[in-house]
């Protein structure tokens, strides 16, 4: 019984262990439950050091191959069932039916854990107990047929008998036992089952496994109990000739005290002489604390650590633990606030210098920041930029803190797993320091920074906690107020600091998370928006870098253009600004190896002198001269992009291929198209025999790279109407909607991206849902200059606008081919 609710680890990592506590019993499932079985087929987990009991739930560490599998499989059935039988041997490794004893427990696994060494980690439940009747014999681990083992119940009287005799036993071990939690006491005043108890209590007993098990095996429930009270008797008379023992130690002990007590009193005569090596640092930090306007609280535990740090001399490692805690809590600004400069004129002019384009975002920002101006509680908004990668998500968020005159910190969490980078590690672990949030407030110095929370999307979560459960409360306005990090273990302020997110992706961040932040999306920049931005910022900035001067490196505007389409491929400018760069090393090259330094001029005609061949080439759409083919548009993280949608025929039953590393939406969106086509075969006057005797393959080009989505619904509609009417599709014409089974064309997103790739490319007509109308009009009039916009509500309208009148071939001919 001394290991109660115990806390233990494994004690070889490289065998399987199994830990002899249990971690958890539930009242509710002393009964019987449905998945339980009476006789059946189950795999076996073998387990040494430990036997299982119903009812009784305890970590275990696997390690050999067999077990993981066995332990997986079970893992993926309904009940999640396994057998669990002790072995005979510790020492066997690879355990037969002859190393394993013939009675065990059904469990129920509740949770499994992957660990970093290869091995798994499963917490199971003991249900019932069982007879191995035979084995399975030729798999790849141990499966036997079972049947239940039914246990005898006494009287009622007995068992109230019975089960006050046990917990009157465990109480007075639980009393004895300086190891054992008091609270061990609720836990088994809670279990009222007899046969729950005896198993609890035998599951904690100091036995060795074959006494565990042959009491495993006793089926007489009262025969059982009595046994377990004997053992609990021995247990008493240890434990009782334990506490004699010490009594006679404390003798030992008194003195020892004694010693410490005049150390002590050396102490403070030292101190009275002026001698205290520590006294100075310590009038330095109640000095510091003074001028601190923190709240009751937090002085009561500033007192108290420094209460304790006075009874501790500098050569202890408290010492130094407290004094860093002390620090940490006098480096935190309390209260100490910045003053906003709410000028909204000089805040506009700061933005579009720093960043040309993104007018939308821009202006949410001020109305954001005219909110902020108008409250009275100083409460900032939880604002979070969302957009691809290079668009300036962290620049506008330094631009804010710029304009309202506040410091800006940021902290980037791609990658973080562990829940303490958020609040802290307790300071009960060696070199414990604050989580993120207050180590950025330690180096923001005051109460109201800009606080950047880069790459939110990115944050993961393992068995060391879920850091996205901890942003909730330190992004939520009515909770932040008291945010308690777990190293200070006091509550501090966040209210007042404007948090700002950023994130690649939304589909990432965890929802509830999601529903605190005030979402601002960042599309991708146009053509002359990059080329505007790279001549006013990216340009000088890389020429300042590289130590050239103005007139060293010029690049006319047609090497701009061509370095921006042909060398990079994204909605940002970040690869941009690494082609500028190459361009700078080169001309720094050129300049330290001439005689004569001349000045280096960049043009659309030697730019592949400097940068090498063109990356990038666009699609040449004249190549489209056949049926079965379309072009869609698609949204990426880097950008728009186009895709070919191809599909042909071959002598079949009808069926449909699908290719081109495709997702399951992708999938149900060509199924929607082909049904679609086949139920509308006579108003596009296609012979339905054709459906039966041809098989389609619909592709989609660019294999490697994985697509999926619905907006690429009405091209593949449109790729099948061309391919079984024989009407090509229009030159230069290019798609984007979701389909359903009525016809019913749907808006999608993405869209200012897809109509700048379009537009790059050389497309001139395109054709989106009538709900898609608001976002075109969103865009900058001069970017899609030249294009063509139709607005459809349903398929048909999109096959009148983007086929031929005029078949390439007879639809017939098919038939008569066959």
């Amino acid at each position: 019984m001394n290991d109660i609710l115990a806390l233990f680890s494994p004690e070889d990592e490289d065998e399987d262990f199994e830990m002899d506590i249990p971690l958890m019993i539930r009242e509710e499932e002393k009964e019987t439950r449905e998945d339980d079985i009476e006789t059946g087929l189950i795999g076996i987990l073998p387990i040494k050091n430990t036997v299982l009991f119903p009812g009784v739930v305890i970590p275990i560490t696997v390690g050999r191959e067999k077990s993981i599998q066995v332990v997986k499989d079970a893992n993926r059935t309904k009940h999640k069932r396994i057998g669990v039988l002790a072995q005979r041997n510790p020492e066997t490794e690879d355990p037969q039916a002859e190393d394993l004893y013939e009675m065990g427990t059904v469990a129920r696994i509740l949770k499994l854990f992957k660990m970093p060494d290869g091995s798994v980690t499963v917490v199971i439940q003991g249900r019932s107990r069982f007879n191995v009747l035979e084995y399975e014999e030729g798999g790849k681990y141990l499966k036997a047929k079972i049947a239940k083992a039914h246990e005898v119940s006494p009287p009622e009287k007995e068992v109230k008998a019975l089960t006050r005799n046990l917990r009157k036993g465990a109480f007075r071990i639980i009393d004895l036992s300086p190891n054992i939690p008091q609270e061990a006491k609720i836990a088994l005043e809670n279990i009222d089952h007899l046969g729950l108890l005896a198993h609890f209590i035998a599951s904690n007993l100091n036995l060795e496994v074959p006494e565990k098990q042959a009491l495993l095996e006793v089926n007489d429930l009262n025969e059982k109990s009595h046994i377990i009270l004997k053992h609990l008797d021995s247990e008493l008379d240890v434990l009782e000739l334990s506490v004699e023992i010490q009594s006679k130690v404390k003798v030992d002990m008194d003195k020892q005290q004694r010693e410490f007590m005049l150390r002590q009193q050396i102490r403070t005569i030292q101190e009275e002489l002026g001698e205290a090596v520590q006294s100075s640092e310590l009038d330095e930090i109640r000095e510091r604390a003074k001028n601190k306007k923190w709240s009751a609280a937090t002085q009561q535990m500033f007192d108290k650590e420094m209460h304790k740090l006075m009874r501790l001399t500098s050569h202890m490692p408290d010492y130094a633990q407290s004094i860093n805690y002390l620090e940490w809590l006098l480096d935190l600004p309390w209260q100490q606030y910045s003053e906003d400069l709410f000028n909204f004129v000089k805040t506009q002019k700061i933005l579009d210098n720093d960043h040309t384009g993104l007018e939308k975002p821009k202006e949410r920002i001020l109305e954001y920041l005219a909110v902020l101006k108008l409250k009275n509680d100083k409460k900032a908004p939880i604002l979070c930029f969302y957009g691809p990668p290079g668009v300036g998500k962290t620049s506008l968020a330094k631009s804010i803190a710029k304009s309202l005159g506040r410091d800006c910190v940021r902290i980037s969490l791609g990658g973080v797993r562990d829940e303490a980078e958020i609040r802290g590690h307790r300071r009960t672990y060696i070199s414990a320091m604050p989580g993120k949030i207050i180590q950025g407030m330690r180096k923001a110095k005051t109460g109201n920074p800009v606080f950047v929370l880069d790459e939110i999307d990115k944050v993961g979560n393992d068995y060391r906690g879920d850091p996205s459960s901890a942003l909730l409360e330190v992004l939520d306005p009515e909770q932040n107020n008291t945010f308690q990090d777990h190293y200070l273990e006091v509550e501090y302020d966040l209210s007042r600091v404007m948090f700002i997110a950023t994130a690649n992706s939304l589909a990432t961040v965890h929802p509830a998370l999601r529903d605190r932040l005030e979402i601002i999306e960042i599309n991708g920049y146009s053509l002359e928006e990059k080329m505007a931005i790279a001549k006013k910022h990216l340009i000088p900035t890389a020429f300042e870098e590289h130590g050239l001067k103005k007139t060293d490196l010029k690049i006319s505007d047609k090497a701009l253009q061509k370095l921006i389409e042909g060398y990079t491929r994204e909605s940002g400018v970040r690869k941009l600004a690494q082609q500028i760069a190459t361009l700078c090393r080169a001309a720094a090259k050129r300049i330290v190896m001439s005689d004569e330094p001349a000045t280096i001029k960049v043009t659309d005609k030697n730019i592949e002198e400097l940068l090498g061949t063109v990356r990038f080439e666009n699609e040449s759409y004249q190549l489209i001269d056949t049926y079965g083919v379309c072009i869609g548009l698609a949204w990426t993280p880097v950008g728009g992009d186009i895709l070919f949608i191809e599909s042909t025929l071959s002598r079949g039953k009808g069926h449909l291929s699908l290719t081109g590393q495709l997702g399951d939406v992708m999938k149900e969106s060509a199924t929607l198209a082909y049904t679609y086509l086949k139920s509308h075969a006579d108003s596009l006057q296609i012979p339905y025999e054709v459906f039966d005797k041809w098989d389609v393959h619909l592709h989609v080009p660019a294999g490697a790279i994985p697509k999926d989505g619905p907006s690429a619904g009405i091209t593949m509609l449109t790729t099948l109407a061309s391919l079984f009417t024989r009407r090509k599709v229009k030159a230069h014409i290019a798609m984007s909607g979701e389909i359903t089974l009525r016809g019913k064309v749907l808006p999608v997103g993405g869209i200012k991206e897809k109509v700048l790739a379009a537009a790059r490319i050389g497309i001139k007509t395109i054709i989106l849902s009538k709900e898609n109308a608001k976002d075109v009009r969103e865009i900058k009039e001069n970017t899609i200059a030249g294009l063509t916009f139709h607005y459809v509500s349903n398929m048909m309208e999109v096959l009148n606008l983007a086929l031929e009148n005029e078949a390439m071939e007879d639809v017939n001919l098919l038939l008569r081919k066959d």
